[in-house]
């Protein structure tokens, strides 16, 4: 009688199981991965409205898609694509498909110091396509009011942490296209540390204010590099989350 019930106890909590899992809605936009409620997107295609490229911002965002920002094939991640001869904004020569951070739910545009408080953002993510004749992609970034103030960049197979130029600490000397990773960037103390799979790769002092984080496909070529119009760099996040405190 006790096996009995154990029995049908279980093929209770088997089929209960099952029913919650195939209730569970599959992803459909990338908003469905990412929580974008705290970003805007800049994409490498023309606004209609202004001479630059086109920005989505919430509440548009949480259900945009399309070539430029999509979800993979298996729907397990976020596509961002960047064609070289795609638009760029004032301050770039190169084209993007990328998250700018945000807050007040996508109102305002976020910034916060180097030296108050801590400001992390982690994603997984991995870079799967490089344009030819100039092969780099940036997947993520701190931005300070005027310039970039740190990136994860990728150099042919070199993927390294960039700061005003300079190579601050080697994630990957020979990164293989479409491997996924983990990193993550912390702003504390006035330093900021990457991280990388686990393990703390850069340590350095950088004292900025008018901070914001960035993630997607910054590329970093373009038709004067001697690449052709549909030459293109993708990345592709799994995970992306940021925390201040």
């Amino acid at each position: 009688m006790r096996k009995w019930i154990a029995a049908l106890f279980g093929l209770a909590v088997l089929t209960t199981a099952g029913i919650a899992h195939a209730d569970t809605p599959p992803a459909t936009v990338p908003g469905n991965i990412i929580d974008l409620t705290n970003w805007k997107l800049t994409l490498p295609v023309a606004a209609e409205d202004s001479d630059g490229p086109a920005e989505i911002e919430q509440p548009e965002l949480a259900t945009y898609t399309s070539p430029e920002f999509a979800l993979t094939e298996t729907a397990d991640g976020v596509r961002f694509r960047a064609t070289v001869d795609g638009a760029t904004t004032s301050g770039s020569k190169y084209p993007r498909s990328e998250l700018r951070e945000m807050t007040d739910g996508g109102a305002a545009k976020a910034a916060w110091s180097t030296t108050s408080g801590t400001h992390a953002m982690s994603l997984r993510a991995a870079i799967t396509h490089l344009p030819e004749a100039k092969p780099e992609v940036v997947v993520a970034q701190v931005h300070d009011a005027e310039d970039d103030v740190l990136m994860i960049r990728l150099e042919g197979e070199h993927l390294f942490v960039e700061h005003d130029g300079d190579n601050l600490g080697d994630l990957d000397p020979a990164y293989v296209l479409g491997t996924p990773f983990d990193a993550e960037i912390v702003a504390e103390n006035g330093r900021i540390t990457v991280s990388y799979n686990g393990a703390e790769k850069v340590d350095a002092a950088i004292k900025t204010t008018g901070n914001y984080f960035k993630a997607g496909c910054y590329t970093q070529s373009n038709t004067d590099q001697g690449d052709e119009p549909d030459a293109y760099g993708e990345t592709v996040i799994h995970r992306l989350n940021v925390t201040h405190s």
